[in-house]
């Protein structure tokens, strides 16, 4: 799991700049690997920082799976309180630029578990830049 250090806010905007583009038009060829682990990643860790807690658990693969949310704590196993999804509808959820309850319903996120629900109330950690 992540480590629970804050995501430096420039960091986190410049990580999110360089996938913008990419987020507003899927025409747009898709960012390289290390600038789409970098927004994943940071955006993942903002959530986990502003939402403390081991009560849900979010996963992002191949990039990243962090426990936030207060509420009783998992430690072995599969967690009771799962949202998993792909990177680039996580970042479309990140940026405010998709509902969580409509990727839920498309299939585009899992979300098992009576909390993984609640990860929509810290939703967006931040917005997609204007190009």
């Amino acid at each position: 799991m992540a480590g629970r250090a804050k995501v430096d806010p420039t960091e986190l905007r410049a990580a999110v700049a360089a996938v913008s583009a990419w987020l507003r038009d899927d025409s747009t060829p898709a960012p390289a690997r290390p600038e789409l682990a970098a927004a994943v990643r940071t955006t993942v860790r903002t959530l986990a920082a502003a939402a403390p807690g081991h009560s849900v658990e979010v996963r992002v693969p191949p990039f990243v799976a962090v426990q936030c949310i207060e509420g009783p704590r998992h430690t072995r196993g599969t967690p009771p309180n799962v949202v998993e999804t792909d990177p680039r509808t996580w970042l479309l959820l990140a940026t405010g630029l998709l509902e969580f309850d409509v990727a839920v319903a498309s299939g585009a996120v899992s979300a098992s578990g009576g909390r993984a629900g609640e990860v929509a109330h810290w939703l967006p950690v931040t917005r997609a830049t204007a190009d």
